[in-house]
């Protein structure tokens, strides 16, 4: 099993930023993927960004390409995801998920591991 714990997030103005944390522990030998989703009320789960375990790639969505960040220690087991310029529209619960095939990141399969969220407002 993997188990992954957020932390980070909060009340922030339009503008800042906040930076979203994920320590993974457990089986970590079979994640392929780390990720963050997000999902807003009334919303589905979106895709946000991604990296692979090794740290040596990475994936965006459009709408967070050149404000958001995504990066791994590899010592730690702990991704994290720096994010800039915000907007009132990134307001919404945060999930980072641990890809545990080799599917897309931005696939959600029934072996992925969640986090517990954490959520990010953002003030106009």
């Amino acid at each position: 099993q993997v188990q992954l714990v957020q932390s980070g997030g909060g009340l922030v103005q339009a503008g800042g930023s906040l930076r979203l944390s994920c320590a993974a522990s457990g089986r970590t030998s079979s994640i392929y993927t780390m990720a963050w989703f997000r999902q807003a009320p009334g919303k589905e789960r979106e895709f946000v960004a991604a990296i692979s375990w090794s740290g040596s790639t990475t994936y965006y969505a459009d709408s967070v390409k050149g404000r958001f960040t995504i990066s791994k220690d590899n010592a730690e087991n702990t991704v994290y995801l720096q994010m800039h310029s915000l907007k009132p529209e990134d307001t919404a619960v945060y999930y980072c998920k641990a890809g545990r095939t080799a599917a897309q990141p931005l696939v959600i399969t029934a072996l992925d591991a969640w986090g517990q969220g954490t959520l990010v407002t953002v003030s106009s």
